[in-house]
């Protein structure tokens, strides 16, 4: 089962937080596969290889323009996330997926299924994206003449932890785009960005955030064979964790990586 939640915007802190929270009840299974949608403030997040002077803008400027910055443990190089983004935090057990060969899903293939359900969101709204060989993320202009450019509409890295996966995608809706001039964007060079309201016809209708989230986790059921169910708030979700807790056989040990990541995870968080 694939149990999603949409937030709205969350501060990139307590999203963390939350993660690591989710994290610990997926891991003690008390929570099934989660998937979290939401929006966050303007910031940067670097990646365990991440190379600092891909961000390129001073601390100064990043100051001023109310932008922060996180060092976390997934994989890529610096990214940006900010308002008019959806970004999704799949945090699932692995060991419950099966990849298109019936065997248990690694982290590629789990990433590769992130990429196919993104895909499948951009075909929702008569968009046609894909992959580009040798990077992660979803594409436009994949399919067109040179000297086309693919330009990338969704970001994707992701972190593995006892088989449970955290961090996750940035999907760009009405994302200002020119805040990509911050950084490198995942450190690669002369890299194009672009979001669903630059590709698709002035006279298309846009999606809301919250209907482009709903459209997201309809894919991700559909393309990790899972049946969706949607919790209308974060108390909801939290309540269906502690429902059948504590277990009256095994207690609960939180491994010590979710630990040092959960910080404050007990803090309300507000959406």
């Amino acid at each position: 089962m694939l149990q999603s939640l949409y937030l709205g915007r969350v501060a990139y802190q307590e999203a963390l937080r939350l993660q690591a929270e989710i994290a610990g009840h997926v891991v003690a299974g008390r929570l099934r596969n989660v998937l979290l949608l939401l929006e966050h403030p303007p910031v940067l997040t670097l990646g365990r290889n991440a190379d600092r002077s891909n961000v390129i803008a001073s601390d100064a400027l990043l100051a001023a323009r109310g932008v922060t910055l996180h060092h976390i443990n997934r994989g890529g190089d610096v990214t940006y996330h900010g308002p008019g983004q959806l970004v999704g935090y799949p945090i699932f057990d692995l060991r419950t997926l099966k990849n298109p060969s019936g065997r248990r899903m690694g982290p590629v293939d789990f990433v590769r299924g992130i990429e196919e359900a993104l895909m499948r969101v951009c075909a929702a709204h008569g968009l046609a994206a894909g992959r580009v060989r040798g990077l992660t993320g979803v594409w436009c202009g994949v399919q067109e003449q040179p000297p086309a450019q693919e330009r990338k509409i969704a970001a994707i890295g992701i972190h593995v932890a006892r088989g449970v996966t955290s961090h996750g995608f940035a999907m760009n809706l009405t994302t200002n785009l020119s805040d990509f001039n911050l950084i490198v964007p995942c450190g690669i060079p002369d890299h194009a960005v672009t979001s669903l309201e630059k590709e698709l016809p002035p006279e298309s209708p846009l999606p809301s955030l919250e209907a482009l989230a709903n459209q997201a986790s309809r894919q991700f059921g559909l393309v990790f064979d899972q049946p969706v169910l949607a919790f209308e708030n974060l108390e909801a979700l939290r309540e269906a964790a502690a429902r059948d807790f504590p277990a009256q056989d095994t207690p609960l040990q939180i491994p010590s990586e979710v630990q040092r990541l959960r910080g404050r995870a007990d803090a309300p968080i507000k959406a």
